[in-house]
């Protein structure tokens, strides 16, 4: 089944400053790719272009924008685009594969082409979603999302800043969108049923004419009912990963906080080994922090925080599966240290991407057994980190460039001499 040749997972989910325990909107995403496509971080600065540039993506060249901002952005080695990111704006961005009844164009703006677009030129939430709207209308998404294997894909979306967030969900040119009153999650399906707010140009008159939709029906347009694809893709595959993020949501409304984020993101249901015995038939096979080849595994993840100050924003980010890495906190006017964005197809020591893989791969070897041992010592230099974070987010650019420095460095050590005692 096509199905099972490539991978195609996410999750993310967002939680609005309301809702949340430290008064900021809160974002997380994992990152589900082939398991060893290297995926480390990339470090845009602000930059002036001056009028009449162009811009090389993935597959196509478009115009350049006069000025584009400040991205700390997760990309696989081999595209331009970013799985997800955040901005001088506090505006973050991830994306997730669908799949619909629409064929897929096989040139475009790539899925992850879009989340870069959109955080380079936005300055809000709904700036973002407008930014690449317009993109899509004009240039359309397609081509290939893997380097060994031609399989393009559709795209939804979630958007959020520091007092707003979008689900936005996609088909070829057509698209949904739906304001977030509180809290939100997504996966690899389409979601957006007839709560959208707005739909995009010939969206419902496009599925009308295909049969896709009965246009007489008294009923309110269903953008999922309408475009999903429920054949080429068993529904097991996303169904229980979102009903267990948006349960974990839910139970926590009002309490929220960064910890809970870094938490779901490594949860594989409740248990240490991640598959335990279970067979692809089983929803549980497919856990938030996934470890399922070939549909996917969690190669990269994102906690952010964003407080009103887009200053005191933080971007946690965790290079490799969340269940056996740490989460750093990384600001947004501060430079990233090199070892965090090198990293290509084949492993290489100066790469932390590749040397979590490698942790990853000594505590598969017995989950029981290395897990909790692992953890333990991950979960303490965590933990430091984050509470010196918060002393360091209100200090000056010097200070948190000399901490990022330091906790990357500290974290690393952790890690290689794990390898070293587990060899």
């Amino acid at each position: 089944m096509r199905s099972l040749i490539a991978p195609l997972s996410c999750d993310s989910l967002v939680a609005l400053a309301p809702v949340t325990a430290t008064g900021a909107t809160l974002f997380a995403k994992n990152s589900d790719r082939p398991a060893l496509e290297c995926q480390p971080l990339s470090d845009v600065p602000r930059c002036d272009h001056g009028v009449g540039r162009e811009v090389r993506c993935t597959y196509v060249v478009i115009p350049q924008v006069e000025r584009t901002y400040r991205v700390i952005g997760s990309k696989p080695y081999w595209c331009w685009g970013f799985e997800h990111g955040m901005n001088e704006h506090g505006v973050v961005i991830g994306n997730h594969t669908v799949f619909t009844k629409e064929p897929v164009a096989s040139s475009g703006l790539l899925g992850m082409d879009l989340v870069r677009l959109g955080l380079e030129r936005s300055c809000n939430a709904q700036d973002a979603v407008r930014v690449m709207s317009e993109l899509l209308a004009a240039f359309g998404q397609g081509g290939s999302g893997f380097a060994d294997k031609d399989w393009p894909y559709h795209n939804s979306f979630l958007v959020a800043d520091a007092r707003e967030a979008f689900v936005w969900e996609t088909s070829g040119r057509h698209w949904a969108v739906r304001r977030v009153s509180d809290v939100a999650s997504l996966s690899n399906h389409l979601s957006i049923e007839s709560d959208w707010d707005e739909l995009g140009p010939d969206t419902m008159e496009f599925a009308v004419e295909r049969g896709w939709w009965v246009g007489e029906s008294p009923a309110r347009f269903n953008f999922a009912a309408a475009y999903r694809d429920t054949i080429s893709v068993p529904g097991v595959i996303s169904s229980a990963r979102h009903a267990r993020t948006c349960g974990l949501l839910e139970r926590s409304k009002g309490n929220i906080g960064p910890s809970h984020l870094r938490s779901w993101m490594r949860d594989h249901y409740g248990r240490i080994d991640p598959r335990a015995g279970l067979s692809p038939a089983d929803p549980e096979f497919f856990s938030v922090c996934m470890h399922a080849d070939p549909v996917g595994t969690t190669t990269a993840s994102i906690v952010a925080e964003i407080p009103e100050n887009p200053s005191r924003a933080i971007y946690w980010a965790c290079l490799g599966s969340p269940c056996v890495g740490v989460y750093l906190p990384l600001f947004l006017d501060v430079v990233l240290p090199e070892v965090l964005t090198r990293g290509g197809e084949n492993y290489t020591a100066d790469s932390a991407w590749w040397r979590a893989r490698r942790l990853l791969e000594c505590v598969e070897r017995d989950w029981n057994a290395f897990l909790p041992f692992v953890r333990s010592a991950l979960d303490s230099v965590e933990k430091a980190l984050a509470e010196e974070a918060y002393k360091v987010v209100h200090q000056g650019t010097a200070e948190r460039q000399a901490f990022v420095e330091a906790a990357t460095t500290e974290a690393l050590e952790v890690i290689d001499d794990l390898l070293r005692r587990l060899g």
